[in-house]
């Protein structure tokens, strides 16, 4: 292929993801078609098909890139042995929180369409294994602050919880016009604070009930 058919190629598959993305978030996955998205992306309806197969393919394609960058980073923060428990927790959950709001036009997308269960041992869709493995880092690193480990009912209502505050925080911001620095520089002291209480009950509950 020449690299001018190439770069256009590049171009119109580009085109192609961008317009899936706003498509899905604004209506919904299961209620766009292929054609309609074709036709956002200026192509044939036919041309499409070149790229994607279906509309899971295409899912798949936009999904898995950032969510690999977002597996990578939190790993890297896991890994680190210098950490505390508590410090491990902060600097995931905040690189968390940087991902999904530098993603918020498809956060929902990317997360959400076509998801599982996080106890799905065996997911079908690879975007979904990664879901939940991201997940899960989450989980242990929040499992990993208390000195004498919850019994399961209560790690996962902590879970549960722990998971609540960072969606609402998510969701708290995703409308916003702010640039991603300011959002996270005015969201730092406030998630700070938040998680201290969180956890501040989390552990008066262990010790309040046994």
């Amino acid at each position: 292929m020449a690299p001018r058919q190439k770069l256009r190629s590049e171009e119109t598959k580009q085109a192609i993801l961008t317009a899936a993305g706003m498509l899905f978030a604004n209506r919904g996955y299961n209620r766009v078609s292929m054609r309609e998205i074709a036709k956002e992306a200026n192509c044939s309806h036919t041309t499409i098909y070149i790229y994607f197969k279906d509309k899971e393919e295409l899912l798949h394609a936009m999904s898995m890139p950032p969510l690999l960058e977002a597996q990578g980073n939190i790993n890297v923060i896991t890994n680190q042995t210098s950490l505390s428990p508590e410090a491990k927790l902060r600097a995931i959950s905040m690189e968390f929180l940087r991902f999904c709001l530098q993603h918020k036009s498809v956060y929902q997308v990317i997360f959400m369409v076509k998801g599982v269960r996080v106890d799905e041992e065996d997911p079908v869709l690879e975007i979904n294994r990664i879901r939940i493995n991201l997940f899960k880092s989450i989980g242990q690193a929040l499992q990993g602050v208390f000195p004498v480990q919850p019994n399961p009912d209560r790690l996962l209502k902590f879970n549960r919880i722990y998971f609540f505050m960072l969606n609402g925080i998510i969701n708290t911001y995703l409308l916003t016009d702010e640039s991603l620095p300011d959002i996270m520089n005015r969201l730092g002291p406030t998630f700070e604070e938040a998680l201290d209480t969180l956890l501040t009950g989390f552990k008066l509950e262990m010790t309040s009930e046994g």
